[in-house]
């Protein structure tokens, strides 16, 4: 109920909305309605209350809780089911969790702030507290293990198309599942399944985006980068979600609809890997060459200086500085 109060109060941008429409479209009393406004002062919002006119919101607190996420949400299902806690290990853990508990696909578990955040090949990501968006999202495709990295690439796409529709700042991809703004990283992406050898159960996706940061520790200042420190100001990081969720939607049904092909197409307009000299560090040795392109499946073709083309399925790639 808070939350639908929270949303009538957003939408009228500032204006009155009265108690007596609040109170009807809540289906509560004048008194009820009250005591949620007083909940939310409380919890930092400024809303004025005028005689015959009713409450307008005078400032908004840069909060991500369920309330904040499910106010001014556009999605038929993503994001509907909010699991939110101020501080976790890691917002993936309690998603695996939940998963097999049973939880409904579109899940979002999110957190103020990560101790034991996590990226590729179980790297830690600087996940402090009140400044980024660190959350886990659960789906339940209807697809063979082997085409789950592509949702990969497809939240890739998402988280872009989501963080330019909110606040018209362009960033780019690098394979596999990172994010850069200014050449600098900006998200990282990681995704876990819960499958047997022919089937999900359901795969969770990790995204860690870097919205308010004015800083960050000495070994990663000079290669990550966060929206405040490109822009200058403070980003409402309940907009910037409403936005990435409202394109994963709409990218993920045209996925199960139509396949890779679209989503593939969208990514590579995005992709700075592709035509680019560059080093693929793997688990089993380093291979240098220019990237061509991806297949229909995600895998990076990696063409060497003998013309041999390599498929790349999971690697840190590092750029030589040459343009094809």
């Amino acid at each position: 109920m808070r939350s639908k109060l929270l949303e009538m109060l957003i939408e009228q941008q500032g204006e009155f909305v009265s108690g007596e429409a609040i109170s009807n479209s809540l289906n509560c009393s004048r008194t009820a309605v009250w005591k949620h406004i007083e909940e939310l002062r409380k919890a930092g919002y400024k809303l004025e209350a005028a005689p015959r006119k009713g409450y307008r919101i005078i400032h908004q607190p840069n909060l991500l809780t369920e309330n904040e996420i499910k106010a001014g949400l556009v999605t038929k299902y993503v994001g509907k089911f909010v699991v939110y806690e101020q501080t976790v290990s890691s917002t993936q853990e309690i998603a695996h969790r939940i998963a097999r508990d049973g939880a409904e696909e579109g899940t979002v578990v999110v957190a103020d702030e990560q101790i034991g955040g996590k990226g590729r090949l179980g790297r830690p990501w600087f996940s402090p507290i009140g400044t980024g968006i660190w959350l886990s999202l659960i789906l339940k495709p209807k697809i063979p293990p082997q085409q789950a990295p592509q949702l990969t690439l497809l939240t890739a796409v998402a988280v872009i198309r989501g963080i330019e529709s909110a606040i018209g700042v362009h960033c780019d991809i690098k394979w596999p599942n990172d994010i850069l703004l200014n050449d600098k990283k900006l998200v990282g992406i990681l995704t876990e399944m819960q499958a047997d050898p022919d089937q999900i159960h359901s795969v969770i996706i990790g995204i860690g985006l870097n919205v308010n940061q004015t800083s960050f520790p000495k070994e990663i200042s000079d290669i990550a980068t966060s929206l405040f420190i490109e822009k200058g100001e403070e980003v409402n990081r309940a907009t910037i979600l409403h936005n990435i969720l409202a394109q994963f939607e709409q990218l993920y049904e045209l996925f199960l609809e139509a396949g890779f092909l679209p989503i593939k197409q969208m990514w590579e307009a995005h992709a700075i890997t592709i035509g680019r000299r560059i080093t693929a560090r793997t688990i089993s040795g380093s291979i240098e060459g220019f990237a061509k392109g991806i297949t229909d499946e995600g895998v990076l073709l990696l063409e060497d200086d003998f013309g041999t083309t390599h498929k790349i399925y999971s690697a840190d790639i590092e750029f030589n500085g040459t343009k094809l």
